[in-house]
């Protein structure tokens, strides 16, 4: 190679390093220890980051970085672009009074063009999981382990999110939000540890990833629209849930969900809309349920109007959620209950635009059944179990 290729690729790489600007949390005095609290690290690698007026990096290297509690805020970053490369393990405190009150763990807020790469985010919840299960009525609430409150154009790719004392990821507020190849994980038995809640946000996508958890695997709150769910395997948990919808009287929407190309193992419900009986001004439609695979599923197919966990504190009233054009394409599988498809819809606004095409669901090899209550639609292909539905 010539004298002057050489000084060419030398001025090349220099630009380069000159132009990205990488921070790495141990520079800020983080310890890989998992005993020491890396909280104030973090946030200062953040500080810098949020200052660069390019495109910039936070690493975390290998090892395991205890955080009590961490909040990034974006209001203010001059940086539209950052990055954060995780090849390590964030703890939080196994001792769940350290955050058990507070309502989130890590919360990015007002945050833009953030992409989270590998790494675990572990809540160590299985203290207040415990306490819970104990029926002990002075357990706190407990905290959710990662947040997006009011942000945009955020990608999370490759990353573990397990064992949070609550929630493992909300999505709040958010616009175009691209969470692939995933692991949320937790015990079956945790309670309320949903594996990602979608509320408020549109243009999100969840794609190959991995669920299972002690509640929904994701949950999908009002004022959401246009979510994309393909490739996710479910299990244990309650499976993918629109709602709970209607609690309150003046509520948003939800619409333009599609789910497809999913797997439930072994779960409560499969693809589940669930709404309070009481009025409300929501909605749910242009919904599309396709190519599901169902194992061992308790309620495979399920719409409940009359939504009441543990039926304490019933409203005992009549849902105000309007629920149209809703698809079911392509579910087959094995129904761990002979009643495999169950819409239970309002008797003061009934079910709309229900679409069953090619549903094959069996029950210890026998044929399945279906229960509709104010339910209309129409029907198409095979289907196992026969067709309840009223005619639009």
């Amino acid at each position: 190679m010539s004298p002057l290729a050489i000084f060419f690729i030398l001025l090349i790489n220099s630009s380069l390093e000159a132009n990205t600007n990488i921070y790495n949390v141990q520079n800020y005095g983080a310890k890989s220890d998992g005993k020491t609290d890396s909280s104030k690290a973090f946030l200062s690698a953040w500080a810098a980051a949020c200052a660069s007026t390019s495109p910039a990096t936070i690493n975390v290297p290998s090892g395991k970085y205890l955080i009590h509690s961490a909040y990034f805020n974006g209001q203010t970053c001059k940086s539209k672009a950052i990055t954060i490369h995780i090849d390590g393990t964030l703890l939080a405190s196994s001792d769940y009074n350290v955050i058990g009150n507070d309502e989130n763990w890590i919360k990015f807020e007002k945050v833009s063009g953030v992409s989270i790469y590998g790494g675990t985010f572990d809540g160590q919840g299985a203290g207040l999981w415990a306490c819970k299960n104990s029926n002990n009525k002075n357990c706190p609430d407990g905290t959710t382990a990662l947040t997006f409150y009011n942000s945009n154009n955020i990608i999370m790719s490759g990353v573990t999110v397990q064992n949070s004392q609550k929630f493992q990821i909300l999505v709040d507020g958010c616009h175009n939000v691209k969470l692939q190849g995933m692991k949320v994980l937790a015990q079956g038995n945790s309670p309320n540890t949903d594996g990602i809640h979608v509320k408020l946000s549109s243009g999100v996508s969840i794609m190959k990833s991995q669920i299972g958890t002690g509640d929904d695997c994701i949950s999908i709150g009002p004022g959401t629209s246009n979510l994309w769910i393909e490739g996710i395997a479910c299990g244990p948990g309650h499976g993918i849930s629109i709602g709970s919808l209607g609690w309150k009287q003046q509520e948003l929407g939800v619409q333009n969900v599609t789910v497809k190309t999913v797997t439930f193992s072994g779960t409560t419900n499969g693809v589940r809309v669930k709404t309070w009986a009481r009025p409300s001004s929501g909605f749910v439609r242009n919904i599309l349920f396709q190519h599901i695979v169902m194992v061992n599923v308790k309620n495979p197919i399920l719409i409940d109007q009359n939504y009441c966990p543990n039926h304490e504190s019933c409203p005992h009233q009549n849902s105000g959620i309007k629920i149209s054009d809703v698809a079911y394409q392509d579910i087959r599988g094995t129904s761990a209950t002979k009643i495999a498809v169950k819409l239970d819809c309002s008797i003061t606004n009934p079910c709309s635009g229900i679409i069953l095409e090619d549903l094959n669901l069996s029950y210890q090899n026998q044929e399945t059944e279906a229960s509709c209550v104010n339910a209309r639609g129409r029907v198409s292909g095979l289907q196992k179990p026969t067709n309840c539905l009223l005619k639009n």
